[in-house]
């Protein structure tokens, strides 16, 4: 319920300038050091659209084209994603996608999971193309 709150405020907002409010995630254990390191290797652009900001502020959060792309980094598993789900697999890293929320993506590694929201015109397919690199520099996929 959470992530669809996060959704629809990130959306509502995806075209208003200036801070945008998302609601950091709190990563625990191995999770926490594997987010931290990830803040560092993100990319300013994202498929065409500049790093923005986010209130509060959060290592765990990033956002480009005023929230047209958001990230959270330490999120919980998805309810959704059932033991017997397929991965789409990007760049080598797992993607779970919500089936109910198509803008919903969330990156499946060994330490933490990471959601990306794609609205506007973005394709969800280059975004998730462009932050597998980084997903994929800070943790391996689940065996």
């Amino acid at each position: 319920m959470r992530a669809a709150a996060v959704l629809l405020v990130l959306l509502a907002l995806a075209g208003c300038g200036g801070t945008v409010q998302v609601d950091p995630p709190k990563p625990q254990g191995d999770a926490v050091a594997a987010c931290d390191k990830l803040a560092t290797l993100l990319p300013q652009t994202l498929d065409g659209a500049a790093r923005g900001t986010s209130t509060p502020e959060s290592p765990y959060v990033a956002v480009w084209g005023d929230a047209a792309i958001a990230l959270r980094c330490g999120v919980p598993r998805p309810a959704r994603m059932a033991p017997t789900d397929q991965l789409q697999e990007v760049g080598g890293v797992g993607w779970f996608a919500d089936p109910e929320k198509p803008a919903l993506f969330t990156a499946v590694t060994d330490t933490a999971y990471v959601e990306v929201t794609v609205g506007g015109d973005h394709v969800a397919a280059e975004v998730l193309a462009d932050l597998s690199k980084p997903i994929s520099q800070v943790s391996t996929p689940p065996r």
